[in-house]
């Protein structure tokens, strides 16, 4: 069964504007941290991240993410005393690996994985055409009008609390956890909209894995296509999440899967995603995921 049909229209972003609807579109991540779940320290280096970078491209990515903080579950990200990670040293980190993507292949889309305002100007002013902000304007008070102000293409995104919170929070209901996820997004639009991002510029992030416990993760999958209601396409990110290595411990002896065996456990999910009304999805994996984006598409054309 088809959970949804996708409306076709245009995100607007900071040069150009891309068409969202028709076909999923797959966002390729480039992990420059020594310490992301699933492949910290492995893109570090500026020239490993370019070389990763042109290489998903070439297997099917639409555009890349890029991020230089990591943001993975008990995180000490934006504690009591700041960010772990200083905007100089995220700085440091991502321009060499953006610029140089960029000199490689000038047309590549772009996006920035940052919650940092200071972070999200510079990265603009290099080139890159997306802000995807994992706290949905929540963490610093400036990335609105920085937005607003490049006229970029934004990526809201749910996270309930922050990294060093999520193992102790409250489990939720499937209703309860709908309407946080509903409430956390409005609110999320409507600063957008206060500093005068148009709404043609906004993609919306149910923010699978940030402040979800386990089984709460797969409540919101099957319901994702309610958050259509909210009037902006949406993104998808589910690739080698914690909660998939958790629904696989059956098959590894009751232990939770590692992260090296999650990767067909993530085409399924990120498929399961797009029938309920994802756009883009963002993955570690792109051939195999822009293959099964591709299965999924005919299919719903199909409906």
């Amino acid at each position: 069964m088809i959970a949804c049909t996708r409306k076709v229209t245009q995100w607007k972003l900071r040069s150009r504007s891309l068409e969202l609807g028709r076909r999923t579109q797959v966002m390729g991540i480039v992990n420059i941290t020594p310490d992301s779940f699933s492949d910290g320290g492995l893109f570090l280096d500026p020239e490993a991240a370019v070389e990763h970078g042109l290489r998903l491209l070439d297997e099917g990515a639409d555009m890349l993410d890029l991020g230089a903080e990591s943001t993975r579950p008990g995180s000490s990200v934006v504690s009591a005393f700041g960010p772990t990670v200083s905007a100089e040293e995220e700085l440091a980190r991502l321009l060499p690996a953006l610029e140089g993507i960029l000199r490689a292949r000038p047309g590549a889309v772009i996006s920035v994985d940052t919650y940092k305002a200071a972070t999200a100007r510079a990265a603009l002013r290099a080139g890159a055409e997306i802000v995807n902000d994992v706290s949905g304007f929540a963490w610093d008070a400036e990335m609105a009008r920085v937005c607003a102000e490049a006229g970029c293409g934004v990526v809201l995104m749910h996270t309930r609390g922050r990294p060093g919170e999520w193992g102790a929070q409250t489990p939720l209901k499937p209703d309860e956890l709908l309407a946080a996820v509903r409430a956390g997004l409005t609110a999320s639009l409507e600063k957008a909209a206060a500093a005068g991002i148009p709404p043609e510029a906004l993609v919306l992030d149910p923010g699978y894995g940030f402040g979800k416990r386990f089984e709460e993760n797969f409540f919101l999958l099957a319901r994702q296509a309610e958050l259509l209601e909210l009037g902006r396409p949406l993104l998808a990110g589910v690739s080698r999440k914690s909660f998939l290595g958790r629904a696989l411990a059956p098959l590894h002896g009751g232990s939770d899967a590692p992260v090296a065996a999650r990767e067909t456990a993530g085409v399924a999910a990120m498929t399961a995603a797009i029938l309920h009304g994802a756009s883009i999805v963002r993955v570690h994996a792109v051939r195999q995921a822009a293959e099964a984006a591709c299965i999924a598409d005919a299919l719903l054309a199909a409906g």
